[in-house]
């Protein structure tokens, strides 16, 4: 009988708030297919997303515009910047 096999990558780490760094670290695909570690800090997204500074928003603010973070990172990956990936405000252009 012929069966057919699905090939799955692994899950990636789910996304956390680091309290020290004062930062939501999180996992991208890359288009290879590996993961990527980047941190994204509360004052970048309060300043660029409104999240509160004190970071208690902090995952929520990146579940509502993970499509955007998650595309700025591969940005910074595909411009040769290496893990973890430190996002900065100018990695999300002019708002």
């Amino acid at each position: 009988p012929c069966m057919s096999h699905v090939i799955t990558e692994p899950a990636l780490p789910q996304a956390y708030f680091d309290d020290a760094a004062g930062a939501v670290v999180l996992w991208v695909r890359t288009a290879a297919g590996l993961p990527m570690g980047a941190m994204l800090r509360t004052r970048v997204l309060h300043f660029r997303f409104g999240a509160a500074l004190s970071g208690d928003d902090a995952l929520t603010t990146y579940q509502n515009h993970r499509v955007e973070i998650e595309a700025a990172v591969l940005r910074r990956v595909a411009s040769g910047s290496i893990e973890p990936v430190l996002l900065r405000e100018a990695d999300f252009g002019v708002r």
